[in-house]
């Protein structure tokens, strides 16, 4: 970053529209933010308590509801401190740290969701081998690939947008610090960033499609080749959740970095449902839907009220 920048901060204005409404939204994203916290914890717990869930699949989704609780810290605190009434001023470094964090977990929960659907193609494409294929090394090392191109792009991004000078206006038209919010009020051009965003988020999202289609296509064949029904529900509701996650996190992205048209409303209302609704609606889809997540959370709790008793 440039030392001769000249904004000491940055003003977030919120949510479009929503002038009037604070105290009614800051109750609501309230809740939800606490909702998904405690339903991704719980997740966690039963993971972890249970033996019979130290798989690799569970190992996944026990990262992925750490991701859907560190991914809606890195922007609903900020924002219900300011619904609250509070300053709405966010500093210069906190605003690079934000989008760095942003674009690094993001980036880091994508190549997540193509580690499980990969993990699924071999559960049911090749059962056989599926222990020896996702050892634990194989998983550490997906996982921490995962972190390592997540990093990378979050420097990325936010080294070329907060290495522009920014000397004028402080006002970011939206609810926390993203790269099309910031880049409008730099004081040079910003054709390279704009750029570099639109290249990193379409080569990502690329690479992430082509996973997904590769890994369901092959798990669709395979589904349609199991003769017994039984069988072939069991197979399609171990998916069913994962790829109900992967459209809800996938379309979103799309919407916000590689639509030309632009509205901050639609935008916002995209995000909030991306990074703050999305990660509740996963620990609801991930454990309603799971027998395994359900019956161990029954046991914990059980040996909670025994502990308690004695």
């Amino acid at each position: 970053m440039r030392n001769h920048t000249k904004l000491s901060e940055f003003i977030l204005l919120g949510i479009p529209q929503t002038q009037g409404v604070e105290i009614v939204l800051f109750v609501v994203f309230l809740f939800i933010y606490l909702f998904t916290v405690v339903g991704n914890l719980l997740i966690l717990i039963a993971i972890l308590s249970s033996s019979a869930l130290h798989t690799p699949m569970y190992f996944f989704l026990g990262l992925l509801a750490t991701f859907d609780i560190v991914l809606p810290a890195v922007i609903c605190p900020k924002m219900l401190f300011y619904l609250s009434g509070q300053s709405r001023a966010i500093s210069y470094n906190g605003c690079a740290t934000q989008l760095f964090f942003y674009h690094f977990l993001g980036t880091a929960e994508a190549c997540l969701y193509s580690v499980m659907s990969y993990d699924r193609y071999v559960a049911i494409c090749y059962p056989l081998r599926y222990s020896l294929i996702m050892r634990p090394e194989v998983c550490v090392g997906l996982v921490v690939g995962a972190w390592l191109l997540g990093c990378v792009n979050g420097s990325i991004l936010t080294s070329f947008t907060f290495r522009l000078t920014y000397c004028g206006p402080n006002q970011v038209d939206f609810f926390f610090c993203d790269i099309p919010a910031v880049l409008p009020l730099a004081c040079e051009d910003t054709s390279l960033a704009h750029t570099v965003s639109s290249a990193s988020v379409s080569f990502f999202i690329l690479s992430f499609w082509l996973t997904i289609c590769f890994s369901y296509t092959h798990i669709g064949i395979a589904i349609l080749r199991i003769r017994s029904t039984e069988g072939r529900k069991k197979a399609f509701s171990t998916c069913s959740a994962h790829l109900a996650a992967v459209l809800c996190y996938l379309a979103p992205v799309i919407i916000i970095y590689l639509l030309p048209t632009r509205n901050h409303l639609v935008d916002a209302i995209v995000q909030i449902f991306t990074n703050i609704v999305s990660p509740m609606l996963n620990s609801l889809i991930f454990s309603l839907r799971n027998k395994e997540v359900k019956s161990s959370l029954k046991k914990a709790y059980h040996k909670v009220v025994l502990v308690s008793r004695e």
